[in-house]
């Protein structure tokens, strides 16, 4: 089991959390369970409807797209975090290559966490519009 030190460092480490600070990064600990998963478990099926987001402590695994391999991730990166904020489907699906310990942090609960502290909705905001223009800017230059 990894520490609370090991998961304030790796949710520091999201993109989508960049901007919080470490008060708020613990609200958002405090509200996610520690699971493990063995080698080849799916842990996101493209198309479904998802309600959580997956942050790699330990262990890799293969995102595919249309049956096609996207990329590997490892520990510090996320999974499934647009499910945090709205119930659309899953854009991809997420397999684990070797067992991985990943800390999921419900939808639900989350958005309690976004409505006690309000500060954190902005900068969630703010981590979105960056990352809208870094594709705006990948995709017409």
């Amino acid at each position: 089991m990894a520490s609370k030190t090991q998961h304030l460092g790796a949710l520091a480490q999201v993109a989508l959390f960049s901007a919080c600070s470490k008060k708020e990064l613990s609200k958002v600990q405090k509200v996610s369970d520690e699971i493990t998963m063995t080698a080849g478990t799916m842990i996101i099926d493209q198309g479904q409807t998802g309600r959580e987001a997956f942050v790699i402590i330990d262990g890799t695994v293969t995102v595919k797209r249309n049956n096609r391999k996207v990329t590997s991730l490892g520990a510090g990166d996320v999974v499934g975090e647009m499910s945090l904020l709205d119930n659309g489907p899953r854009t991809a699906t997420v397999v684990c290559d070797t067992e991985c310990t990943l800390l999921v942090i419900d939808q639900r609960r989350f958005l309690a966490v976004v409505e006690e502290i309000p500060a954190i909705s902005h900068k969630l905001l703010a981590s979105l519009a960056s990352r809208i223009r870094e594709l705006d800017r990948a995709y017409y230059g």
